[in-house]
């Protein structure tokens, strides 16, 4: 029996005290592992550090975050780029039922501010390259927000000045606010408790089929950003519970992959769709056939390269569906597999799903709806997300009838296998991003120059998707590209590189519904590529960092 095995799920208590288990089964085994990167700011020739190790510097921290009065209530900010020290933080607040608030360190001063304001942050933990953008946020001249250094700390924590109700924290007890895109505008605070990360982690490692893992033994490769889902919601507590070891590069490079799966002896990877079409690209390297990888975890592999990349690359790339309010995943992990399709697999244990209309209504096999998915009849929230915070109205709209809206548009066939079709919602998904058109919107309205924006997903053949502004200039303004640069310009002011847009096509009117709302329906007529209409301008080349 497994370590994680020996306990039933509410039995596993919070995240810490599913890492004291492990440190007590794995002391020595390496837990967490970042490659060379030689241009690195940090740690340029790797890191690593055991479970013993980690549990030292833990501890520290649980000391002196007790000792300045955190608890359960409070959250605290951490702005981090993939550095190893957040373990430490994180862990440490987790033992005494505080909460973290990733954010993005690609984030501007506007987009920190409102996460800052909204989460009710009691401390930010922060870089020490950004002291300029602290200067910047009014916030902390207001709120006296209290601010420490994660590569650069001193064994100081301030004091809240609010003691904490001395509570030990629960399964049930909040241990992150993970900020995802909604369609209005703002992105929405998910609240997840350590039921949540253990229902994530769980759903993975015990999966089966193709998805096997050895406890003790997993070197889990991850190249997706700490602050996403993907890595801190599924990757991390599945290495927790394994007593495995995460290897995590501070970004994803192509130029160095197999160097360093081959040093880190990965034996299981998670990616995003775009990563196998980069590869597929690169010319052959002798390591790529050298590597000891059972499998990866993709999401959203494009079809035509499934099977190219497993013949090339010699191990089985595992399609699958999640959201960061689900708390679990969906899997095609058995064969036979649908490599050649969009197929996401079907539901396992702890996962209902079905395809409905626009009134709620059950749809059969083959008739394309809104996936709609729920832990069980009994218990349909067990293990999703508590609620979008101070959001309760988005959080019921997500929950209708005892199931949870994905907003994602697909079907179902006679052996319940699951098709991915589109977004039913107005996200656009850009490299692993998931951004929100309303946005990006609100932005280039405030332009001067600027009378109507709409903005859209287009094909990119790189990212999946690039974002697209459609701009109706106010009078007397005329299309050119010193504008179209000019309006770029200005959203780099407000929003992360990622979020600017790519294209931006000058248009004279954009198509206007009784609701007064633009009606993106109807903008482009079926078969129509925006991309090569007149006066669309290229800014792709824009959006570097």
């Amino acid at each position: 029996m497994t370590n994680f095995e020996k306990l039933k799920p509410d039995q596993l208590g919070t995240l810490y005290d599913s890492f004291k288990r492990t440190v007590d089964a794995y002391p020595n085994n390496p837990a967490l592992r970042i490659p060379k990167k030689k241009d690195r700011d940090y740690y340029p020739e790797g890191f690593e550090i055991t479970w013993k190790e980690l549990n030292i510097e833990v501890d520290k921290l649980k000391k002196l975050y007790k000792a300045s009065n955190f608890g359960i209530g409070n959250r605290v900010a951490i702005l981090f780029n993939q550095r190893p020290e957040f373990f430490f933080h994180y862990l440490a607040l987790n033992s005494l039922g505080a909460s973290i608030v990733p954010l993005n360190p690609d984030y501007k001063v506007d987009e920190i501010t409102y996460l800052l304001e909204h989460s009710e942050a009691d401390l930010f933990i922060n870089l020490q390259s950004k002291k300029k953008v602290l200067e910047e946020i009014n916030l902390f001249k207001s709120l006296q927000l209290p601010t420490i250094e994660i590569d650069n700390f001193h064994d100081f924590i301030p004091e809240l000045k609010k003691k904490t109700k001395a509570k030990n924290p629960t399964y049930s007890t909040e241990a992150a606010v993970l900020y995802t895109s909604g369609t209005t505008g703002r992105p929405k605070g998910c609240i997840l408790t350590n039921e949540y990360f253990h229902n994530f982690g769980l759903s993975y490692i015990t999966k089966g089929g193709l998805l096997q893992f050895d406890e003790g033994k997993e070197v889990i490769y991850n190249p997706l950003p700490l602050h996403h889902a993907n890595c801190l919601s599924i990757s991390v507590p599945s290495t927790i519970l394994l007593g495995g070891c995460l290897v995590f590069p501070e970004r994803f490079h192509a130029s160095t992959w197999w160097e360093d799966i081959h040093a880190c002896h990965v034996t299981s990877v998670q990616m995003q769709g775009i990563i196998p079409n980069i590869l597929l690209k690169l010319p052959f390297n002798p390591l790529e056939i050298k590597n000891k990888v059972k499998f990866a975890l993709c999401a959203g592999i494009e079809p035509s390269h499934h099977e190219v990349f497993e013949k090339r690359f010699g191990f089985p790339v595992v399609e699958m569906w999640a959201m960061t309010e689900t708390g679990r995943l969906i899997s095609d992990n058995f064969e036979p597999r649908k490599i050649h399709t969009r197929s996401f697999g079907k539901v396992n244990i702890g996962v209902e799903a079905k395809i409905i209309d626009t009134n709620g209504n059950t749809l059969d096999a083959n008739e394309p709806g809104e996936f709609v998915i729920r832990n069980s009849a009994k218990e349909p929230r067990k293990g999703f997300f508590n609620g979008y915070l101070k959001d309760d109205k988005a959080t019921d709209d997500s929950w209708q009838n005892g199931w949870f809206h994905t907003g994602d548009s697909a079907i179902y066939d006679e052996g319940g296998y699951f098709y991915f079709i589109d977004r039913m919602k107005n996200i656009i998904r850009r490299a692993g991003e998931n951004i929100a058109a309303a946005e990006i919107e609100a932005i280039i309205t405030k332009h001067d120059k600027v009378r109507q924006v709409a903005v859209m997903a287009v094909p990119d053949e790189i990212r999946e998707e690039e974002i697209m502004a459609c701009i109706v200039l106010k009078e007397c303004q005329q299309a050119s590209y010193e504008i179209s640069i000019e309006i770029i310009e200005w959203c780099r002011e407000f929003l992360a590189y990622f979020k600017l847009p790519g294209w931006i096509l000058f248009m004279d009117n954009l198509p206007i519904g009784t609701s007064q709302k633009v009606q993106k329906v109807k903008i482009f007529s079926k078969n129509i590529d925006p991309r090569k209409l007149k006066n669309t301008f290229d800014l792709r080349n824009y959006k570097k960092k």
